[in-house]
Parts: structure tokens; C-alpha cells; sequence
């Protein structure tokens, strides 16, 4: 007879060590000097105008930028006044250049200002302009209620990239005006579109808020005013 033993091999298993290779940090940037503001991505001029209180035509000049769109991310951009008139933004200013960029470059032709102003939401108001320092009006009203456009114009602005104001959408109103519409739920607009007074633009949210409302600000300038004084009277 004939026995057949198998024998096991015992064997060891050693687990190979894992190399985890650093992480070189991103680059550090350069700190921002004051008065000046670095571009982040999906910022447009006017998002930085409005979060700094300035107008766009002001920061436009001032940094000698052509058109509304030719920002990148990463430069620097001045946005409190020069102290002195020989501002450069890439390159040194050539002689006989323009303080202001060509309007023609921002489509205002197909934008007067507003003749008439309607109200963007029918609801009670919780807080009015200079509240608290608030820079516009808050109303109140049901969770997903239109927001409507106070006045013929183009959105210059639809994201939720400014800390405070939610979902916002800013509306030009020719070269002066802009309004603001902030926490909104849902945004059914588009940047760069033409919009008529009365149109739905948005729905009521309380996106960067405590509670559902709509705050809506008008601007002059870059300057918030009280929308009370362009809204018409009710009741």
C-alpha cells in the first residue's frame, strides 16, 4: 500500500509597503495688496463690482479692461480708484489711450433705462433699506413663488458665488442701474440674456439664508439706493 502524503507548504505572506507619495502643496499666491482683489474662477466684472460696491465702468477703467468678459482667473484687478492717473494693467498704457472702455463693447443700445419699475415679489416686507445696514429690501413669501425682473435688462450675473447672497442673479438695467435678486432656489436664467420686466427669473429660496425670502437690491453707480424710491406705491 502505498501512502501519499501532501504536506502544506506553509508560506508567509509579507505585504508590500505602501509608498504614499507626498502631496506637494498648491503654489502659494502672492498676498493681495489692498485695494485690489484677485480673480477666482467664475467671477465676472460685475459680481466684483457688486461685491465691492463700485461701478463696472469705474472698474473697468480703472484696469483698462476692453470688454466685460476679458477677465481672467488668477490677475489682479484695482478696485478702489488709482491714486494717480497712469494706471497699467498688463502693459504699460500707450499714449492717448481712453479713460473708460468703449461702450459699444457692453450693449447698452438695446438698453434704456427703465421707464417703469414693477415689483419683483408680492409679499409683506421683513426689512427695509438701511436696516441693520441693509443694502435692500427683504420680502417674504412662499417657497418656490416667482421672482420676477423689475425692469427691462440683461443678466449680467447667475451663480451662487458671493458669500451672503445665495443663488443671485443681477440684472443690468442700460448703464447706470443694476438689481439684485438673492436666495433663490432655483435661477431660470442665463448670464448674458435679455430679460422684460414682469419675466419669471427665479423661484423664492432660502439658499445663504435664515428663512425663505427674497432679497432684492437696486444699485446706482455700484451704489445700493433704496428700491422703495423706484418701486411703485401699493395699496
Amino acid at each position: 500500500m502505498v501512502l501519499v502524503v501532501l504536506a502544506g507548504c506553509a508560506s508567509t505572506h509579507h505585504a508590500a509597503p505602501i509608498l504614499e507619495r507626498a502631496q506637494r502643496p498648491p503654489p502659494r499666491q502672492a498676498p493681495v495688496a489692498a485695494g485690489y482683489y484677485r480673480v477666482q474662477p467664475g467671477d465676472t466684472l460685475y459680481k466684483i463690482a457688486f461685491q465691492h460696491g463700485q461701478d463696472f465702468l469705474d472698474l473697468a477703467s480703472w484696469n483698462r479692461i476692453a470688454a466685460p468678459d476679458h477677465i481672467r482667473s488668477g490677475e489682479l484687478l484695482r478696485i478702489l480708484p488709482p491714486a494717480a492717473p497712469s494706471v497699467t494693467r498688463n502693459a504699460p498704457v500707450q499714449p492717448g489711450s481712453v479713460a473708460r472702455p468703449p461702450e459699444a463693447a457692453y450693449d447698452f443700445a438695446d438698453e434704456p433705462p427703465p421707464q417703469r419699475w414693477a415689483w419683483p415679489l408680492q409679499g409683506p416686507i421683513l426689512t427695509r433699506f438701511g436696516a441693520g445696514l441693509n443694502k435692500g429690501i427683504d420680502i417674504a413669501g412662499p417657497r418656490g413663488l416667482a421672482v420676477q425682473a423689475a425692469a427691462n435688462g440683461r443678466v449680467v450675473y447667475a451663480g451662487s458665488g458671493l458669500r451672503g447672497y445665495g443663488k443671485l442673479i443681477i440684472i443690468r438695467h442700460g448703464k447706470t442701474l443694476l438689481s439684485a435678486y438673492a436666495h433663490n432656489a432655483r435661477i431660470l436664467v442665463n448670464e448674458g440674456q435679455s430679460v422684460r420686466c414682469g419675466q419669471s427669473i427665479g423661484e423664492i429660496g432660502d439658499s445663504d439664508a435664515d428663512r425663505v425670502m427674497l432679497h432684492f437690491e437696486i444699485r446706482e453707480f455700484g451704489r445700493p439706493v433704496d428700491p422703495l424710491n423706484y418701486l411703485p406705491a401699493t395699496g
